[in-house]
């Protein structure tokens, strides 16, 4: 049975874009560039971030903030954490994104529907990243959740989406690739969730919905 639906809210990474080189690649340069065995791995770093999102100021803050720490937990000298994070924002390219499958499709298809981002990440960074991909119109209302509110799994960056675009969440879905935040603070708003899989992720909360690409979201909400 297909959701009615009156707006559609998107998340940014891994749902809309990906980056070109990954964060393991990163890293890689980093400890090589710094001449520091490496100690950090990816999933570390992004299973430390929702830790530090709300009360860090900026990307680069919130990176040294996880790096640091971990160091510190790894018996390392924190500053060697923070340094590595610096590399690391230095190799980082927002702009080097490409779109996922199907992202030009759905937002053709729904060009018509009130359109909002919810997105976990620093404004500067999230902007460019729909910059570089043409896609910095493409949305009625962008919340950097995290900055403009509370980061997801929390309603509030939700709430506030729903406020701007004036619409009722049970009219409401919000996709994105991830259980922990996008479905569950979807559902915690009231709002119902669309996941894109990029994982074999099989834990709680279960989605209302499951694409396997963009591709397949304007058939799933009635739109030729």
């Amino acid at each position: 049975m297909q959701p009615e639906v009156e707006a559609v809210l998107f998340d940014v990474d891994d749902t809309l874009c990906r980056y070109r080189r990954s964060g393991a690649e990163l890293l890689d340069a980093s400890f090589e560039r710094t001449g520091v065995e490496r100690f950090i791995t990816v999933e570390e770093y992004h299973d430390r971030y929702p830790e530090f999102v709300d009360s860090s100021d900026s990307m680069v803050d919130l990176r040294e903030r996880c790096f640091a720490t971990i160091a510190d937990e790894k018996g390392y000298d924190p500053a060697i954490g923070r340094e590595i994070a610096r590399v690391y924002a230095d190799e980082r390219d927002h702009g080097n994104v490409e779109p996922l499958p199907g992202v030009d499709h759905a937002l053709s298809a729904l060009s018509e529907w009130p359109l909002g981002v919810v997105t976990n990440g620093a404004p500067s960074m999230q902007r460019r990243k729909l910059e570089a991909l043409g896609l910095a119109e493409s949305f009625d209302v962008i919340v950097h959740a995290g900055y403009d509110a509370p980061a997801k799994p929390s309603p509030e960056p939700f709430e506030a989406a729903l406020s701007t675009l004036d619409v009722r969440p049970e009219r409401t879905v919000h996709v994105g690739n991830s259980l922990g935040s996008d479905v569950a603070g979807a559902r915690a708003a009231g709002v119902g969730s669309v996941w894109v899989p990029d994982t074999d992720e099989s834990a709680e909360p279960q989605p209302d919905y499951t694409v396997s690409s963009l591709s397949d979201l304007p058939s799933l909400l009635g739109v030729e």
